[in-house]
């Protein structure tokens, strides 16, 4: 459990390595469920890791549905989340955004509470499938070394538990506590290393807010540093060892 009062920074000031970041934007050009506006998040975003934050373009990763970046395939996102795993180093800074549709499917081995993982859906689901939140924390979380400062922004629906971490907060304005995932399964992560500083940020809450069945972030960008930056005095924002 951490102070969700103390504040928090994508960059910590005591940070010693190296800034990396993943970016991911899905609009599904030509597919049924199009969204017009993940790809300007994604483009946003980056000005904002280089301009404000000192984020090196070198180093920042770019996955989007369009004729200049690499395609946010199942397997070139998770090929991007092990990469960045691999490449961090303890001291580093990490940040990974997704922008795009989340869903969930059936439980496949009784982790969750609700009884579905919730999962990304790259651009190529319909032949390749959608990216469970197991998956996403072999890849990325639980793959990541000890020591690396982990900020992940999950704009999607079904955002919640994407990233499968042990501990959950609720942000909705009236349950202000944190507490334990009760199917969170230490036995079998015990094999990978628990990230030093991973923050879960779920904008799912906002986008139900708004009644149309579409996603707070899937749509538009407008606000999303600014509503980043006001809600994280309120989200789990680091884990402890």
């Amino acid at each position: 459990m951490i102070d969700v009062n103390e504040t928090f920074n994508i960059a910590p000031a005591n940070y010693t390595g190296t800034k990396r970041a993943v970016l991911i934007g899905i609009n599904y050009t030509g597919q049924k469920g199009e969204l017009s506006g993940c790809q300007n998040d994604v483009k946003n975003m980056k000005e904002y890791l280089i301009d404000a934050l000192g984020f090196s373009e070198n180093n920042i990763t770019v996955l989007m549905d369009d004729a200049n970046h690499i395609q946010p395939t199942r397997k070139n996102i998770l090929s991007a989340f092990s990469s960045l795993s691999s490449k961090c180093m303890p001291g580093d800074v990490a940040y990974v955004h997704y922008s795009g549709h989340g869903a969930n499917v059936r439980d496949a081995n009784g982790d969750e509470d609700d009884g579905y993982d919730e999962t990304l859906v790259p651009v190529d689901y319909y032949k390749s499938g959608q990216i469970r939140d197991d998956e996403v924390y072999e890849e990325l979380i639980g793959a990541m070394r000890k020591g690396v400062h982990l900020t992940c922004l999950m704009d999607c629906c079904h955002s919640g538990t994407v990233l499968d971490l042990p501990y959950k907060y609720v942000a909705n304005g009236y349950d202000g506590s944190m507490g334990l995932n009760n199917k969170f399964d230490f036995d079998r992560m015990r094999k990978f290393a628990i990230a030093a500083g991973v923050i879960g940020v779920a904008m799912c809450a906002m986008s139900q807010s708004r009644g149309d069945g579409g996603c707070w972030g899937c749509g538009c960008f407008e606000g999303a540093v600014n509503c980043f930056e006001d809600m994280s005095a309120r989200v789990p924002l680091t884990l402890k060892d």
